[in-house]
């Protein structure tokens, strides 16, 4: 394949929302492959309170109705590596419908291995583990759709 093709695929994907783009011309394969950066989420911060001095009891009705709200605790942030999506696209946990999924819960895996396959625009991605450990949850049901960033699993 040409360079100068290449590096106007590259151009392409780098100026594009594009997150991936595989060409195959004849025998020559390429595949190119554009990595978000990785985004920091804030921690959500407890709401605040309403201090009402020498009121009424009426005014105090809306703070104690917050009250029980404030004490639910917030869900905790899953412990380990979040593998986000790539892209937008549908999720697979398996190659085909009826086949093994490529990770089980508690399954050990090594930088490199299959996690699951996003169709997006009739094209299979194949999304591997970025890092070795465990699966520890799977955060999203087979054959859904997913968006840019968002979770898919936690590794241990």
């Amino acid at each position: 394949m040409d360079l100068r093709k290449l590096k106007t695929l590259i151009d392409l994907v780098a100026e594009s929302s594009i997150a991936e783009i595989e060409v195959t011309e004849g025998e020559d394969k390429v595949r190119i492959v554009k990595h978000a950066p990785t985004v920091v989420a804030a921690a959500p911060s407890a709401p605040a309170q309403t201090v009402v001095a020498g009121g009424s009891p009426a005014p105090l009705a809306p703070a104690t109705a917050a009250a029980p709200a404030a004490a639910e605790p917030a869900p905790e942030p899953p412990q380990g590596s979040l593998v986000k999506s790539p892209m937008v696209g549908t999720f697979y946990r398996s190659p085909s419908p009826g086949a093994k999924a490529f990770v089980e819960i508690g399954q050990a895996v090594k930088p490199g291995d299959t996690l699951c396959i996003i169709e997006a625009m009739k094209l299979l991605n194949e999304i591997e583990a970025e890092v070795a450990g465990e699966v520890t949850e799977v955060l999203v049901e087979n054959g859904q759709p997913v968006e840019y960033g968002q979770p898919l699993f936690v590794i241990g």
